[in-house]
């Protein structure tokens, strides 16, 4: 797998609805909602160019039953993969395209971490500019080692999140 970030690119968004469409077909009554989440959900925001995507969903252990449709649209099942209560399914293999990361509604940890950090990326564009320039570092240190990657913006990650969960509490107030 080439790790490669790239410059923001206005048609994620688009290919965001497009693959909705086809998930909503497959999971029809399970969907409460379907957020774009992660760093191509952040306009001018740098990243790897990988939609990923969190339907949230009425009844999480319903999902395994979708496996076969899911593959059917290119999609691989890696069932909860480290994360207790998420379904997780992938397209494109090493050259992942998409990431669906499946929540059940009452999992409100997971999805709040989610959209905290992607709401706070949104409202604070220095934020967003020295990650974006952290992963292209980071991208061009470790070009075909994503733990080495991963590794290298773990804290990074880690402080925003806190930093973007408390933003958001106090916002909520």
């Amino acid at each position: 797998m080439n790790i490669v970030v790239t410059e923001y690119n206005k048609d994620w968004p688009k290919q965001f609805d497009k693959e909705v469409e086809k998930i909503r077909d497959i999971l029809k009554y399970e969907i409460v909602k379907i957020h774009h989440i992660g760093s191509t959900a952040v306009p001018g925001l740098k990243a790897k160019p990988i939609i990923d995507m969190m339907p949230i969903v009425r009844d999480i252990e319903s999902i395994d039953k979708y496996n076969k449709e899911m593959i059917e649209i290119g999609y691989e099942s890696l069932g909860e993969l480290g994360i207790h209560g998420r379904r997780y399914f992938r397209k494109g293999g090493e050259e992942r395209t998409h990431q669906i990361h499946i929540f059940q509604g009452d999992n409100i940890t997971e999805i709040e971490r989610h959209l905290a950090v992607r709401d706070y990326l949104k409202s604070h564009k220095e934020t967003a500019d020295e990650y974006g320039e952290l992963k292209a570092q980071l991208a061009l240190q470790f070009p075909k080692d994503i733990e080495g990657y991963s590794d290298g913006k773990d804290e990074f990650v880690q402080n925003l999140e806190q930093i973007a969960l408390e933003w958001k509490r106090k916002s909520s107030k």
